[in-house]
């Protein structure tokens, strides 16, 4: 739904477990999030990642793929970061992700 797409650990990570995605522009990396494991999870209420989308229709077309499954999803600080708007949703761990896109 945030146009990540899993890919294989690297050998000197596979041991530790945990999971990559990664954003692509044809063949160029544009982002990577790394995941870890931690035996006793609890998710973060306030640290999350940001990730950044181009526009605003991006941004309203990957908030429609997160609520459409039913994820939980918030507008409700929209416009309180200066310079950007912006989403904020769980993912299916109740994880917080932050999704924005700089304002015209």
């Amino acid at each position: 739904m945030l146009g990540l797409h899993e890919v294989t650990n690297p050998p000197s990570l596979v041991g530790r477990g945990g999971c990559c995605f990664r954003a692509f522009d044809g063949n160029v990396v544009t982002a990577e999030l790394h995941l870890g494991v931690d035996d006793a999870f609890h998710p973060a209420e306030k640290a999350h990642p940001g990730l950044v989308l181009g526009t605003l229709i991006e941004l309203e077309a990957t908030a429609a793929r997160i609520e459409h499954p039913g994820y939980e999803l918030s507008w409700a600080e929209r416009d309180t970061y200066e310079g950007y708007v912006r989403l904020h949703a769980r993912d299916g761990f109740v994880s917080r992700v932050e999704v924005m896109t700089p304002t015209a």
